[in-house]
């Protein structure tokens, strides 16, 4: 058994507490949040059964994912037309220039925190052309 894999394969939770299997070999029936939610499903408040754990050896650490039980999920709840009303909102506010109040049709950049042509006054091409070629 490699070292790193034997790292990460604690069945019984001695070494880690809870049990812990390596990456893509943990039993069935439970399941990450992405894995839930990619099923339409939630944690719902339980608590973490078991973790998925593999080495990463650029970083040097190790990389962890905690699984819930599938038959203990429950449904996502459905987003209300008050959700959907806020939302697009909010996506609006991210879309509008506070400087010339002008609406894009993207989001517009927080590390200027206005549209480009805002915090580029000085530059005499529009913000959509390509910069001039070089002969």
């Amino acid at each position: 058994m490699p070292t790193a894999w034997a790292k990460c394969y604690d069945p019984n939770g001695a070494r880690y507490g809870i049990p812990t299997y390596p990456w893509k070999l943990a039993p069935d029936g439970l399941a990450t949040r992405r894995q839930l939610r990619a099923k339409g499903l939630r944690p719902g408040g339980q608590e973490v059964v078991a973790q998925v754990m593999r080495i990463n050896r650029r970083a040097g650490g190790p990389r962890v994912a905690y699984l819930y039980r599938e038959d203990l999920a429950k449904p996502v709840r459905p987003m209300t037309s008050r959700k959907w009303g806020a939302l697009a909102l909010a996506m609006l506010a991210r879309r509008t220039c506070p400087v010339c109040q002008i609406t894009y049709s993207y989001c517009l950049p927080t590390s200027l925190g206005c549209c480009v042509l805002c915090a580029y006054p000085d530059t005499t091409q529009p913000a959509n052309c390509a910069p001039p070629r070089r002969s």
